[in-house]
């Protein structure tokens, strides 16, 4: 069954809107509040809700609903925080506003309802002028303690603050530990504490400090939910400190000294958990809040502490920001002025410290003493000191840093009266200018008291090493202050009572005589039982008071540590082998230690070593162990959440099963009822309440019901019968008494109506006579105004038509000059398009003509490369063909060479033609035989021959056994460098090494080059396996032992080369060098 149409927000809105306007406001904030809050409205959209959200906000702040507000906003945050936050922020934002512009509201009403009462008061009517109050004011006064501005505020203003409060609380409950809204929850914290502020609203603050506690620590504890906040995340925890400052201002400005510690104590946690440090400007705010709260709570020890953490901040900062390593805005801003007010303030408080404990505890009790250190431990760890801070180790710590040099003047001579100088005499009277001084600036004024009880124990300590009995006159005379810081004798004795309650005094007063005795019994203890309790002095045993004399009791107590120093002196004197004893002793461990130094020095490293990797490894086993254990936290969070999905779906199922079987019960059970009440309704209802409605069912009660309608049709149809029969017979009646007296009633009516048609004439003539008299006069009395009429009508015509004229000419001048214009337009344009026209064409032209110049230019440069290449080529042929003749040349030299080689093999006597030293004639270009190679080609393009030109050149030089070698083939034989030809061992020596060798061809010059035979023999292309024709071949080890093979033949196809015979006279021989009679090619 589909929804009601009244469950759509657009409908519901509409409705809640319509509600409004006819001023039902509770009706339209329920009717939302009951759409908002349903469950239905998880499946609407986000953009659906806004609207209506709005106003459901708008409405609640209208009618001070927070109740209300609270639910609708829990219910859309819990919708929306995982699509769209920003309309959470939104509608929250707007809920703000809404309730902060009625508090301002409320507020105007106020001030108006004030004013106009108090302008009703002063404009009474009053008996006597001169009373200021009357009977009845005066009794208002007294009764009710309050005057009518608070009553007003009450009334008016007070309602509409309480549901602002609710409403920043109600905001801060709905944002809380979530990550996605948390700067919202920030800001909104920070409009709480404005408000608390700006009303002075101490309790709530109270309150809303507690609250944000709170939030911190559930999100600290449930920092597994879903969208919770990390506290680990550097900006978060930047935020909370950011918020927790602002708490701190607060809390200081409303003097709330105790929220203010709680929340430097939140401070501290939070800056123990960042992993950034603070900002410099956030600790100063820190420091000087601390000294505030300190000096409140008279804890003057942690104030000067304070002061000089703050001090130490101003000149840290102050470094980093003239040495550029920070910014200015992470930085206070620093003067000299500032830091001679801070160097003051921290001298005078470290000098406002009470040597003599002013608390009332007891020392002796251990409960209240391990109590006190506690706080002290607290209270350091807020400073972030490592050990507690005392009155000696301040004032060092600031001689060290210079503090002297730029503190005040008076501050300095203070310092300098009070713990340098010795004038127990005039003590009192040198600091009185001073204190006047100190009294007369507001920041310092709350340092007069506790120097006062400084400036008294000086007094008397110093006292006390001058006489052993002085008058009380006197004494009071020496204590005298300026006012308004006079001290009375009843104060003086007090502080005397308590420092010796204390133990830091030891004094006697005998008001009897008047007398002040300083107590000199040698066994008397001038300190108390227990140093450094509560109830001890502030001061060390090494006081820094300037001493006279040691006092009786002083010198007691230091009796046997003076005899051991002079028997000890006296040893050293009498027993010159104890100095000896002593100076070998040293010498001795002294040795020792240079021995074993080296070797402590490595067991040293060596421990160090040790330690590191132990700390290393302790390190990585934790690094491990928080690794796994975040990874089982998530692995359990991710189970839990799984588990409590599945359980939040089966709850869910079965809500929807109960839900459903509960909406069909219930349709069931209205429908019987309705069919119930329809039988009890009818016209002879069924008595239905003995019937056991459980037993009933849809059938029966229809079945009851078709018999009830039949029952009742049945019923109205006779009764009908009856009362038309019973009309009938009375109407019948009725017309027959009728129509005796309708002719009577007819002339009556004739008469009536004919008086009244005579008397309505004679009004309508009358009127019509008079209205013609009143128009005939009307008619006289205007014919003497028709001549000024006329003469008046023909003058404004003719005005009228010289205006007309006048404006038409200048209209028709008018139209002439913009005719002119228009003309004088349209012919520049027309000249200018003429010229633009003759332009184009003229670019046009230039361009064609630019293109062909180009086109012409181009062809010229074509037909020079043409040509150029065309010489290149013409001149590589003849540089080619030249080629060709040298190797044709020399090639025929080696053929020659190789037959006469073969000739003195076979033994013939046979020689070649000599040749003189002057070369025959050139000789044609002779193709190489099949089988050699000629000399190496060059690489250059277009000259290398394909491979059918390479077999019919082999077929060729197989028939004719001599061949020229292509013309197109070019060599290199002319350009490569000549080399001397090598003669082996077997072939150097001769018979007659004497005799005179002819020259033959196979001679060559000493720089003559002949190319490798086997190159010429043989192909690149054949294999070694071809040249099988010429023989076995030999290896180089055994050529000498083999038997000479018979002669090649004359095919140069061979690759294996005959060996020529050697005689023994050859070998034997001296081992000449002969060019030319080995060559590779030849064998």
């Amino acid at each position: 069954m589909p929804p009601p149409p009244h469950t759509k927000p657009e409908n519901v809105l509409k409705r809640a809107q319509e509600l409004i306007g006819v001023g039902q406001t509770q009706a339209a904030l329920a009717l939302l509040h009951e759409h908002v809050t349903s469950k239905r409205s998880r499946n609407n959209t986000i953009a659906a809700l806004e609207p209506l959200m709005v106003l459901f906000v708008e409405l609640c702040v209208d009618l001070r609903k927070g109740k209300s507000a609270k639910d609708g906003l829990f219910q859309y945050k819990n919708i929306a925080q995982n699509t769209n936050v920003g309309t959470i922020e939104m509608v929250l934002k707007r809920f703000i506003e809404l309730a902060e512009q009625k508090v301002t509201e409320a507020q105007a009403k106020a001030e108006e309802i004030q004013s106009s009462l108090e302008s009703a008061n002063a404009t009474a009517n009053i008996e006597d002028l001169e009373a200021t109050e009357t009977p009845e004011s005066i009794l208002l006064s007294t009764v009710s303690g309050e005057q009518s501005r608070d009553r007003t505020d009450r009334a008016v203003v007070t309602p509409w603050l309480k549901f602002l409060w609710e409403t920043y609380r109600t905001v801060l409950d709905i944002l809380r530990n979530n990550a996605r809204l948390e700067i919202m929850y920030q800001t909104t914290a920070l409009q709480a504490f404005q408000f608390c502020l700006h009303y002075a609203r101490k309790t709530e603050f109270r309150r809303l400090c507690e609250l944000l506690r709170n939030h911190l620590q559930n999100a600290a504890k449930y920092s597994a939910q879903m969208h919770a906040i990390n506290l680990n995340d550097p900006d978060t925890l930047q935020r909370h400190l950011d918020t927790r400052f602002q708490q701190l201002n607060v809390a200081v400005e409303l003097e709330l000294w105790q929220e203010a510690f709680r929340s430097i104590e939140d401070i501290h946690t939070l800056l123990s958990l960042s992993k950034r440090p603070a900002k410099n400007v956030m600790m100063a705010n820190y420091y000087e809040k601390l000294t505030r709260i300190f000096l409140v709570s008279e804890n003057y020890l942690f104030h000067a502490a304070a002061w000089s953490r703050y001090y130490n901040l101003l000149r840290q900062s102050a470094h980093v920001v003239a040495a550029g390593q920070g910014l200015k805005k992470d930085n206070p801003a620093v003067s000299e002025a500032d830091m001679t007010r801070a160097a003051s303030f921290v001298l005078l408080s470290a000098l406002s410290i009470p040597v003599i404990s002013t608390s009332r505890s007891r020392g002796a009790l251990v409960d209240v003493d391990e109590a006190k250190k506690n706080k002290n431990t607290r209270l350091t760890n807020l400073l972030g000191m490592n050990q507690a801070p005392s009155r000696a180790v301040l004032f060092k710590d600031a001689l060290n840093k210079g503090l002297l040099m730029r503190a005040r003047p008076e501050i300095r001579d203070l310092y300098n009266i009070l713990e340098v100088d010795f004038h127990p005499l005039s003590i009192c009277k040198k600091i009185s200018p001073i204190l006047t001084q100190i009294g007369a600036d507001p920041e310092m004024e709350k340092y007069v008291q506790p120097l006062q009880q400084v400036i008294l124990t000086r007094l008397f300590q110093q006292l006390s090493q001058v006489y052993e009995s002085v008058e009380l006159k006197f004494v009071y005379s020496l204590a005298q202050f300026p006012e308004p810081f006079q001290v009375t004798s009843g104060t003086i004795e007090k502080f005397i009572m308590n420092g010796c309650k204390k133990g830091d005094l030891a004094i006697r007063i005998d008001h009897a005589t008047g007398i002040l005795s300083f107590d000199s019994d040698v066994f008397s203890s001038a300190k108390a039982l227990h140093p450094g309790t509560a109830a001890g002095s502030a001061e060390s045993e090494t006081s820094s008071v300037q001493r006279l004399q040691s006092t009786p009791a002083e010198i007691v107590r230091s009796q046997l540590t003076r005899l051991a120093k002079s028997l000890y002196l006296t040893c050293q004197y009498v027993d010159p082998s104890y100095n000896e004893a002593r100076q070998q002793a040293k010498a001795a461990a002294f040795a020792r230690a240079q021995e074993g130094a080296q070797k402590e020095h490595e067991e040293a490293l060596v421990r160090r070593e040790v330690i590191d990797k132990r700390k290393t490894a302790a390190s990585n086993a934790l690094a491990q162990k928080e690794k796994e254990e975040a990874t089982q936290k998530r692995i359990r969070a991710q189970q839990i959440l799984e588990a409590e999905n599945q359980r939040l779906r089966e709850e869910q199922r079965e809500r929807e099963q109960k839900r459903l079987k509960a909406e069909q019960d219930r349709i069931r059970q209205e429908e019987l009822k309705k069919q119930i009440e329809d039988l009890k309704t009818g016209v002879k209802g069924i008595d239905v309440s003995e019937m056991d409605l459980d037993d009933l069912d849809t059938n029966r009660l229809r079945a009851m019901k078709l018999a009830q309608l039949e029952k009742e049709k049945n019923e109205l149809s006779e009764r009908l019968r009856v009362t038309g029969k019973r009309i009938d017979h009375l109407e019948r009646a009725f017309r027959r008494e009728e129509a005796k007296i309708l002719p009577r009633d007819y002339q009556a009516q004739r008469e009536r109506d004919l008086a009244a048609y005579e008397e309505t004439k004679a009004a309508t003539l009358k009127e019509a006579e008079q209205k013609h008299k009143d128009d005939v006069a009307l008619k006289h009395r205007l014919t003497r105004l028709v001549a000024t009429y006329e003469s008046f009508r023909d003058s404004v015509h003719e005005r009228r038509h010289e205006e007309f004229e006048k404006r038409r000419k200048a209209a028709e001048k008018d139209l002439q000059n913009k005719m002119n214009l228009r003309r004088k337009e349209y012919h520049e344009r027309k000249a200018r398009e003429q010229f633009e026209a003759e332009e184009r064409e003229r670019a046009a032209r230039e361009e064609e003509e630019r293109i062909a110049r180009e086109a012409e230019e181009k062809a010229a440069r074509e037909e020079e490369t043409r040509r150029r290449l065309t010489e290149e080529k013409e001149k590589r042929e003849e540089e080619r063909r030249k080629l060709d003749e040298i190797a044709a040349r020399q090639r025929q030299r080696e053929i020659e060479a190789e037959e006469k080689l073969k000739a003195r093999k076979t033994g013939g006597p046979e020689r070649g033609p000599e040749r003189g030293p002057e070369r025959g004639p050139e000789r044609g270009p002779a193709r190489p035989a099949e089988g050699e190679r000629g000399p190496p080609r060059l690489n250059l393009a277009g000259n290398k021959p394909s491979w059918r030109e390479r077999e019919a050149a082999r077929a060729a030089a197989g028939a004719t056994g001599e061949a020229a070698p292509p013309s197109d083939v070019p060599t290199a034989e002319a350009d490569l460098p000549k080399r001397t030809g090598y003669v082996p061992p077997h072939m150097r020596g001769r018979a007659n090494p004497q005799a005179p060798r002819e020259p033959s061809s196979n001679d060559a010059p000493a720089s003559g080059w002949r190319p490798a035979s086997h190159q010429d023999s043989s192909s690149r292309d054949e294999s070694p396996a071809d040249a099988g024709s010429a023989g076995k071949w030999v290896p180089r080890h055994l050529r000498g032992d083999a038997p000479a093979p018979a002669p090649a033949p004359a095919d140069n196809g061979s690759r294996i080369p005959a060996r020529r015979e050697e005689s023994p006279a050859e070998s034997s021989g001296p081992q000449k060098y002969r060019p030319g009679a080995f060559r590779r090619g030849g064998q």
